[in-house]
């Protein structure tokens, strides 16, 4: 005997049901799968019993009370979707607020999430006004090293060298095609250091040097705003500095005494 996918689900709700029913007989309280599943099958047979949507979806919210499940079930349970086969073909059941008579238990539920508090913004370090040069929506998250953004967003790239977007963690900017606005940002905390993003950086973002040669890979692979520094000139060694000074003098040796 061959199963379709669906069928075999079918079959599996079936038994979780039956588990579900004679557990209740014996006095059980029913925990979240047992319910869903009771609630769902419920559905299904009167489906297969010819009864029309609207009925089996009230019969299904008619199954279970607050004394059937355990505590906190019908905050957890509140929707229950279930496929069935109707006589004019097949539905989805949305049966909601499936347990008669339930009083949430708000904030006392298990495993209720409870917030902490809340912790305040930082404020903007830097202000930048940022430009979108591309045909197409571009979308900036929160902890991305702005510094890397993409390289059709115009604006000062060394100032933003090591800073993120002063937006909530997870949150993002969108700058739409051709579109222009401002954004404030602040310094990327914790150890600074910047792995990934378009690889302008890979390493400490505050190591010697670092901000030079990423300005200048960000100018080389077209980076909007990115304009390389000048190098810093060498200093020169005291040999080539006392071999200058015994030219000025006319001397020729390096240590400025007389050939």
């Amino acid at each position: 005997m061959r199963l379709t996918p669906t069928e075999r689900d079918r079959l599996l709700l079936r038994s979780a049901a039956e588990l579900a029913r004679a557990r209740r007989a014996r006095g059980l309280k029913l925990n979240v799968p047992e319910a869903t599943a009771l609630i769902a099958d419920t559905v299904c047979e009167a489906a297969r019993d010819g009864k029309r949507l609207a009925e089996a979806i009230e019969e299904a919210r008619s199954v279970l009370g607050p004394g059937d499940v355990l505590p906190g079930v019908s905050d957890v349970v509140t929707e229950v979707h279930v496929e069935a086969v109707f006589d004019d073909g097949s539905r989805l059941a949305v049966v909601s607020s499936p347990i008669r008579g339930a009083q949430p238990l708000g904030d006392d539920a298990p495993g209720a999430v409870v917030p902490g508090p809340g912790v305040p913004q930082p404020e903007p370090v830097v202000h930048l006004h940022v430009r979108n040069t591309a045909a197409v929506p571009v979308s900036v998250t929160s902890h991305f090293h702005f510094f890397e953004a993409n390289p059709r967003l115009d604006f000062d790239r060394a100032a933003a060298y090591g800073m993120r977007l002063c937006v909530p963690a997870g949150s993002s900017v969108r700058f739409d095609p051709h579109g222009e606005g401002e954004v404030g940002l602040v310094p990327i905390g914790g150890d600074r250091i910047a792995i990934g993003f378009a690889g302008l950086v890979d390493g400490p973002l505050d190591a010697p040097g670092t901000k030079a040669l990423a300005l200048a890979r960000a100018e080389a692979c077209g980076y909007l705003g990115a304009v390389a520094e000048d190098p810093a000139p060498a200093p020169a060694s005291p040999s080539l500095e006392a071999g200058r000074a015994g030219q000025a003098d006319g001397t020729d040796r390096a240590d400025g005494a007389q050939t």
